[in-house]
């Protein structure tokens, strides 16, 4: 199991300069790396702006090999996204429109990969504590934060879990031979994890 090898990642401690930087900072970079492109929707600003996140990537010493692992089901549902308009013959569509999603992700990749979790954390606390007149919880909206980021590397278990048992089968082509376990493990995951949360209190207002 390779908890890199999900949609936003994990963090890993490191020394480049992307380390160093506050999260609020990386947050605002993150925007203006993202919003550009769906702005302009032309295919070089696109292109353009994909190289330059990987080459800041690179700066801080993460290759693309690490900031592409996204997962191979990802990796599906852009090339899908991107033969729906391949199909009519629009290129430049389907470059804007997988590109600018891929760009989102590896937008946020550029916030949890270089990040420990409690830093991503106190940020959402410290940007939601105004809401708090209206009603919002701050610590509540963290620790949903919380939760799915923990959550990621135990789904990744276990989809490997059900492609192994899959190939075993002879069904691996088969989607909802791997797709059903995988469903179920996560629902059974978030029982425990409502269990255990509802035991200490934590679910309670």
């Amino acid at each position: 199991m390779n908890v890199d090898s999900s949609l936003l990642g994990l963090h890993r401690p490191g020394t480049g300069w992307l380390f160093r930087i506050g999260v609020g900072w990386k947050y605002l970079l993150m925007l203006a790396l993202v919003l550009p492109p769906l702005v302009v929707r032309q295919w070089w600003c696109t292109v353009a702006v994909i190289l330059l996140t990987l080459v800041l990537f690179a700066s801080s010493g993460i290759g693309p090999r690490r900031s592409l692992r996204l997962g191979w089901m990802m990796w599906v549902i852009l090339a899908a996204v991107a033969a729906l308009h391949l199909i009519p013959g629009d290129v430049a569509s389907a470059v804007v429109t997988a590109g600018n999603l891929l760009l989102a992700i590896i937008g946020a990749r550029l916030v949890t990969l270089t990040t420990p979790t409690s830093e991503i954390l106190d940020a959402v606390v410290s940007a939601l504590a105004p809401l708090r007149h209206i009603g919002v919880n701050p610590e509540r909206v963290a620790l949903t934060v919380a939760l799915m980021i923990r959550s990621i590397p135990h789904i990744i278990g276990l989809v490997d879990e059900a492609r192994d048992a899959a190939r075993a089968r002879g069904v691996s082509r088969n989607i909802v031979a791997v797709l059903f376990p995988v469903i179920l493990g996560t629902v059974a995951h978030a029982e425990r994890t409502g269990e255990a949360m509802g035991a200490r209190g934590l679910g309670e207002r």
